[in-house]
């Protein structure tokens, strides 16, 4: 466009301009026009600021973020309730909205909280007296990078709860069809069977009685069949001896299984998943029986061993809370908060308002059998699993031994001692190998089988 046609263009649209502004109705138009236009830019402000302050610590990578949060900060802090610190969800917009404090506050904040409080900073002192005086670990080494990420971590969306489904209408079998339909199926086809059998026995009866047929009412008389048996003076002496034979062994049975608990399963005043901690989390079995290593008996683990890890964790992941409900009807969360009841933790501290668990023991030896956990653990070397059986697949805990005599007295006949690198056997097992002529021992060859080993 040359420079001629742009100042005509210019020309033409400042009289039109000045012809509208001589109409009063133009006037109100725009005084109206004006005053809309500046409500809808101020809302539009406002959602603006509303949109960037939720964006303000969107720009890490929570990903990164969440991995970062679990090293440093999931000790004490959790994003929804307040720990040994406060809740951190949304926490550099909070800070914004209500205390004015920006990221290089919160930047400052973690690399060294001590500095801050020192220095007088109002809601650092506060901070520091309404979560008891406990000062905060300093983590320097953090970079900014990193402060985004958790920042862009704590301002994610809380998680849908993942919720099993409920099939409708009874269990569902693989095939998708319900076991009540199958039974209501079953059901009304015996019924039409029933119903068939009789009229067909009316039908034939109906029958005889058109062609004058005689049913008849009683067989002939013959003897009773108990009368005949009883008669024989063989078949009842062979079924006496039988019967003899058959009662003795269940009798024996019986008293042999007086005490043997295999298979006991105790519902526990406080659920434990063996699978979870024992399988899932690999957490060794020692750790929480650890008298297991140096005493008689393993021991039953303080509460206190497990605030070791739950003063962290108070809620497991969403599904394998779901897991729980849906396939073994137990809530983790509830049972983890049962936890906090007996101890009085409530969440920051503890009450000191503290309640026994009365724990239902499991496995129980007569008090004349002798058996000492050192010994087998940790000079025999022997795995929790042989006596106690597969332990981290258990959701609840059972006896899976029948830890009888005779079970016992097996082990010791099959098991080779561990002896390599073991000082606690090197005297006697070259005394023994020599003895026996053999490089292996088992329990049995080295008197594992004398009645003083297990009967005091």
């Amino acid at each position: 466009m040359s420079f001629l046609q742009t100042s005509f263009f210019a020309f033409l649209m400042k009289k039109s301009y000045q012809s509208l502004e001589d109409n009063p109705t133009y006037n109100m138009k725009q005084v109206i026009y004006c005053s809309l236009t500046s409500k809808i830019f101020s809302l539009c402000l406002v959602l603006l600021l509303s949109f960037s302050t939720s964006l303000i610590a969107q720009e890490g990578d929570p990903v990164n973020g969440k991995s970062l949060f679990n090293s440093n900060c999931a000790a004490c802090h959790k994003l929804d309730k307040p720990m040994t610190g406060p809740a951190l969800r949304n926490v550099e917009a909070r800070l914004a909205d209500e205390q004015g404090l920006d990221r290089a506050w919160i930047s400052a904040w973690i690399r060294n909280s001590s500095s801050l409080i020192k220095s007088g900073d109002a809601y650092a002192v506060k901070i520091y007296n309404e979560y008891n005086q406990t000062a905060m670990t300093a983590f320097p080494q953090l970079s900014d990078q990193d402060i985004s990420d958790m920042l862009a971590y704590t301002a994610a969306p809380v998680p849908e709860p993942v919720v099993a489904p409920v099939p409708v209408g009874g269990a569902v079998q693989e095939g998708g069809v319900s076991n009540d339909l199958i039974l209501g199926a079953l059901a009304l086809l015996f019924a039409l069977l029933a119903i068939a059998l009789v009229l067909v026995n009316r039908t034939l009866n109906r029958f005889a009685e058109a062609k004058d047929i005689k049913v008849v009412a009683e067989q002939e008389k013959r003897t009773p069949l108990w009368k005949a048996f009883a008669q024989n003076q063989f078949l009842v002496l062979v079924t006496a001896i039988v019967f003899l034979l058959a009662s003795g062994y269940f009798v024996y049975g019986y008293f042999m299984q007086v005490g043997v608990d295999q298979g006991y399963e105790p519902v526990q005043p406080i659920h434990y998943s063996h699978r979870i901690h024992a399988g899932d989390n690999g957490i060794d079995c020692k750790y929480c029986h650890s008298s297991a290593r140096v005493s008689k008996t393993s021991g039953i683990p303080s509460l206190n061993v497990c605030m070791n890890c739950h003063k962290s964790i108070s809620e497991v992941a969403p599904e394998t809370l779901a897991e729980g409900m849906d396939e073994y009807s137990v809530d983790y969360n509830g049972e983890i908060q049962k936890l906090y009841d007996a101890v009085g933790w409530d969440g920051t501290g503890y009450t000191g308002e503290s309640k026994p668990v009365k724990w239902i023991r499991i496995h129980n030896l007569p008090d004349f059998a002798y058996f000492n956990h050192s010994q087998h653990v940790e000079v025999g070397g022997i795995e929790c699993q042989t006596c106690h059986g597969p332990v981290e697949e258990m959701e609840i805990m059972y006896q899976h031994a029948p830890l009888t005599m005779g079970w016992c007295i097996n082990c010791h006949r099959e098991t080779n001692v561990k002896v390599k690198d073991n000082d606690y056997y090197t005297k006697i097992h070259e005394e023994l190998s020599k003895k026996y002529g053999v490089d292996q021992l088992t329990v049995a060859q080295m008197g594992g089988l004398e009645c003083g080993k297990c009967h005091y």
